[in-house]
């Protein structure tokens, strides 16, 4: 994965869910450290379980002054997102898809997509989201990826760029908080027990 050029891509906007409003990217991590967590979609019942388990972050992100930022590529099913309080952070939408084409966030294809819908990894987490009783949908675009950005203050640099490779990929909780040198007291989510064909908690 080539090296992101913060100047660059900081320069690329996005719009505020909320408001419509449109900001530059690199003004999310101009005053403070950002975690930037791009969704595949709002109605991805895996997308939302991975946006309520980064949300346990947010009281000890917020105590450190880290900012908590939730990007979406398109604003279908932000409604229901946002109603279900899948996640605790602002959130944007990037409806050219520009940051996630210039941050490696691939599509997939319409074939390639099954086998990755259909992977084990994806499974795994979608056990976890029924046990705590996220559901989701099909609605929208269906073949875009995700992943998740780090950047310090300032953009003085980059301190995780998380590519998915399957759809069901995420970044563990101690992962963020390390590159972040913070210390938080939430407890990620339980791992199922999986074979081939179940998955139990």
């Amino acid at each position: 994965m080539a090296a992101i050029d913060l100047a660059k891509v900081g320069k690329n906007l996005l719009k505020k869910a909320d408001t419509g409003e449109n900001v530059e990217l690199r003004s999310l991590w101009s005053d403070q450290p950002a975690v930037l967590f791009f969704l595949r979609r709002f109605g991805c019942q895996v997308c939302r379980w991975t946006a309520s388990e980064i949300s346990k972050l947010e009281p000890d992100l917020r105590a450190n002054g880290v900012a908590l930022v939730g990007v979406g590529p398109e604003d279908v099913g932000l409604k229901e997102f946002r109603e279900g309080g899948f996640f605790r952070g602002a959130l944007y939408l990037d409806e050219k898809k520009i940051n996630y084409n210039d941050l490696g966030f691939k599509r997939y294809s319409a074939i390639s997509v099954v086998p990755a819908a259909l992977g084990k990894k994806v499974r795994d987490v979608a056990a976890k989201a029924i046990a705590q009783g996220i559901r989701g949908n099909f609605k929208g675009d269906l073949l875009q990826s995700g992943g998740v950005l780090i950047v310090a203050k300032g953009g003085e640099k980059v301190l995780l760029h998380f590519v998915q490779d399957s759809p069901g990929d995420y970044v563990p909780l101690e992962d963020i908080t390390k590159v972040l040198s913070i210390t938080a007291s939430a407890q990620a989510g339980h791992k199922p027990e999986c074979n081939d064909d179940i998955c139990t908690l």
